[in-house]
């Protein structure tokens, strides 16, 4: 636990954990801004739009939909960059700025330290998400208000429902942001720059979101897990399919312990030059 806490303290005192929480929860209002002064065009009603088409539509008569709309706008790039961001420091940023060596000499196991730092990269994704669901109610309900909410398949449910199934949806893209914050771990194990870190486990998930958007390789589909990251939305449907999500998270849970395993594995043999 001294480890854990060693390291958020850390964490809390590096300017840019400000600055990316505080572009997070500006982003709600910015988009809330975007919706209330354009003029929503014609569209598509409920039961023609896609699921991403039936959140943005949404959004104009029912703040509720504000919290759903940012996360879906948020997951594709900016959440896993900073999920980027998070883990790659972990290792190379203590190696860029010459103080792994030193760290090391402390009474602490590498396993111990690399964990450590791992689950802090984690706290800090998980506090990126809350602060974007607290600011996008907020943003959401001062000015499109907070009413019964219209499921994609129809059905109305209560503000305190769609709370509910909204917190769910953070959770499961948390998951998800962990398989970044892992394999940017991961990178972070493989070099002493965090910039070459984390260009590496960004522009792997887009490699794989590219890779998913490409009907030739569909076959691929089930193990490229930024694919899965969308599957969220299907806690907007009654019932809700669990299926999808089931699967999404067996892939989400594949791709944490694989990354992990092997930065532990890569961390524990590393031989430190600074």
């Amino acid at each position: 636990m001294s480890s854990i806490r060693r390291e958020f303290v850390k964490t809390l005192f590096q300017r840019r954990t400000y600055i990316g929480w505080g572009g997070l929860f500006i982003v709600p209002f910015l988009i809330m801004l975007a919706f209330r002064f354009s003029d929503g065009g014609h569209g598509q009603n409920a039961g023609q739009a896609d699921v991403g088409g039936f959140i943005m539509m949404g959004v104009r008569s029912n703040g509720m939909f504000l919290v759903i709309a940012a996360l879906f706008v948020m997951s594709t790039f900016f959440l896993p960059m900073f999920a980027s961001m998070s883990g790659s420091y972990t290792v190379a940023g203590e190696a860029e700025k010459g103080t792994l060596r030193t760290m090391l000499m402390q009474p602490v196991r590498r396993g111990t330290l690399l964990m450590s730092k791992w689950l802090v990269s984690n706290l800090y994704v998980a506090i990126c998400l809350f602060l974007l669901g607290i600011a996008s109610l907020i943003a959401g309900g001062a000015v499109f208000g907070l009413k019964a909410t219209p499921l994609f398949t129809g059905q109305l449910v209560s503000v305190w429902h769609a709370l509910g199934l909204a917190a769910a949806s953070y959770l499961f893209m948390f998951v998800g942001m962990m398989c970044v914050v892992s394999l940017a771990v991961l990178f972070s194990t493989l070099t002493d720059s965090s910039l070459t870190a984390v260009a590496s486990a960004l522009g792997l998930v887009i490699v794989m979101l590219v890779l998913g958007a490409i009907p030739q390789f569909d076959f691929l589909k089930p193990y490229l897990f930024p694919g899965k990251f969308m599957e969220f939305t299907n806690f907007l449907r009654s019932p809700v399919a669990w299926m999808p999500v089931i699967k999404a998270l067996i892939t989400f849970g594949v791709w944490i312990i694989g990354t992990t395993g092997i930065a532990f594995w890569r961390f524990s043999r590393k031989d430190i030059l600074s």
